[in-house]
């Protein structure tokens, strides 16, 4: 007999529909002889128990979703089951997901555990084969094939042969895939090569090549064209990190191009994105590119990270089609659920209060805590600056003395490019003024505006009159909190946590939050942070939840007694 999971999945359904109703019914509340008996009468067999009838029907609902391979949907059928209404609710919905769900197609990437009996599958596993790519690539065209594999012999190597009999399409496909490392791997883009059938060089959903605007052959080179539109490092990397991620998976995963992603298809993918499994091929430690310890993930993304990447790859995928080089956008639609629809969280601020225990952990950094002055010296000028001034860390460390400019009025700008690549300005106010009199000083340079050298950098380096990379930007700002976090964490556990999370952004939102709680304008703090929208900027105005409380009480108090 067969025993490969789309043989067996052809075979079952889901029970019919007065099983289903009875069910229902038990769930509601009525008891298992009440339910049998009002939609099953006597259907039973002779000698069933009636909590046997509804305990046959849970099971058969788990064994068709197993089939389909929503193993999260049988959970909801085995073991103990809950009553009541929030139960029914979740079993109606289960059911409803069942009745639409695919039979499922094997892919070259997949696990053999997810297709072989258990028994089979740990002994190909002990083996180093762990996915059908694998295995394709073990079963040369030869007798006997399995005898080196223990725990195989000729039965599991005939139940082995009839599942690639059913599915003869995954040998040609699986030997066509050809990677620099192990295929069971995701290596980085640069390093995967793969052949026209997976190239997007066929790619099922790409337009016509005569009216395709781009000189790209495939989907790599047309994903660098779209990445080249982006200038700010910043902004390129974290495309990349996300088109490259789609890449690999569809490749890897799937078994297809890029271009030849359907909206299905992109609906799986998001699921992966909150897990990628299996882990060992999707989720390491952070490790540089040329590692083989690299992997793409460095752990599921949260809801606000999923909601972001599958924004970026829609935005890539309708660039495609305004080239012509694709036809359909699969993302189109596609949400994540409960993500904000702003990108911004207004949570990652400081209050008064706490900005003030940071920075006085920031004045004793090379008395009590071992850094060099210098080094803290810099620290200081730079979350100052920042706080004050509101930039973007790119905008700092790209800042030079000569876009300093003080007006007709005698008020200080500092003029930036910022997101975009957009020309704006920020005004210097005393306090930014004052710490950047004292940062050129402390490196030496004058203070005096005429005697600046115009390419020098606002935030320097510790070595020369250079400046300093946004990467060595955040790992200076990251090792500060976590250092103010492990002085802070016994008297104050809540600001220590924040901390550990916080970036050099945090600094931005602070600014802005206690601007608007000083007076500012929202209209000055919009022009300020150089938002296009108010609305954007108006997202600061969180008011001080006690401050709320204690207000709203004040002024619908209970009647006296």
């Amino acid at each position: 007999m067969e025993t490969g999971l789309s043989v067996t999945a052809k075979l079952l359904s889901l029970p019919e529909a007065a099983e289903l109703a009875a069910l229902r019914a038990w769930h509601e509340g009525l008891s298992s002889r009440d339910a049998v008996a009002r939609y099953l009468g006597e259907a039973r067999s002779a000698g069933q128990s009636s909590r046997g009838v509804i305990g046959a029907i849970r099971r058969d609902i788990a064994a068709f979703a197993r089939s389909r391979h929503r193993d999260d949907l049988a959970k909801l059928f085995t073991g103990p089951a809950r009553k009541g209404p929030a139960a029914t609710r979740a079993v109606a919905t289960a059911i409803e997901q069942l009745r639409s769900a695919p039979v499922p197609v094997p892919l070259i990437g997949d696990g053999v555990d997810h297709w072989l009996e258990p028994r089979v599958a740990a002994a190909l596993r002990k083996a180093g084969i762990k996915t059908l790519a694998d295995l394709t690539r073990r079963v040369p065209r030869r007798r006997r094939w399995w005898v080196d594999i223990d725990g195989i012999g000729k039965a599991g190597a005939r139940r082995i042969g009839a599942f690639f009999a059913a599915h003869e399409d995954l040998t040609d496909r699986a030997r066509a895939l050809l990677v620099t490392q192990a295929p069971s791997d995701a290596v980085p883009w640069e390093k995967l090569v793969v052949p026209h059938e997976v190239d997007g060089t066929v790619g099922l959903h790409r337009a016509p090549r005569s009216s395709c605007a781009l000189r790209a052959n495939n989907d790599y080179e047309a994903v660098q064209a779209w990445l080249s539109l982006h200038e700010a490092p910043a902004t390129q990397r974290a495309y990349r990190k996300e088109a490259e991620r789609l890449i690999l998976w569809a490749i890897v995963e799937r078994g297809v191009a890029l271009s030849s992603l359907a909206t299905e298809d992109a609906v799986t993918y998001r699921a992966f994105l909150r897990q990628p499994t299996p882990r060992q091929r999707w989720v390491g430690p952070a490790s540089p590119r040329h590692s083989t310890e690299w992997r793409p993930f460095a752990g599921g993304l949260s809801t606000r990270s999923r909601a972001y990447a599958l924004s970026v790859l829609s935005s890539m995928f309708r660039w495609l089609i305004e080239q012509r080089y694709v036809l359909a956008n699969p993302f189109a639609g596609i949400k994540v659920r409960g993500a904000r629809q702003t990108t911004l969280d207004t949570t990652r601020s400081f209050s008064e209060g706490e900005w003030k225990l940071v920075r006085t952990v920031a004045e004793g950094l090379e008395w009590s805590y071992g850094w060099q002055p210098s080094a803290a010296q810099r620290l200081r000028f730079l979350i100052d600056f920042s706080y004050s001034t509101g930039l973007r860390a790119g905008e700092l460390v790209h800042a030079k003395l000569g876009s300093i400019e003080v007006d007709a009025h005698g008020d200080t700008w500092l003029h930036v490019v910022g997101k975009g690549s957009k020309a704006g300005k920020v005004v210097l106010p005393g306090l930014a003024r004052g710490v950047l009199d004292r940062h050129l000083a402390q490196r030496g340079l004058p203070v005096t505006p005429a005697k600046w050298n115009p390419a020098t950098p606002v935030l320097g380096s510790l070595d020369d009159e250079a400046g300093i990379t946004s990467k060595r930007l955040w790992a200076i700002v990251r090792r500060f909190f976590a250092t103010t976090a492990d002085v802070l964490a016994d008297t104050n556990p809540a600001l220590a946590e924040k901390l550990r999370r916080a970036t050099p952004h945090w600094m931005r939102h602070t600014h802005a939050t206690h601007a608007l709680q000083r007076g500012a304008e929202l209209t000055t703090v919009r022009d300020n942070l150089r938002h296009a929208s108010l609305s954007t900027t108006s997202m600061y105005l969180h008011s001080d939840d006690l401050r709320r409380a204690r207000q709203i009480g004040g002024a619908f108090e209970a009647p006296a007694a």
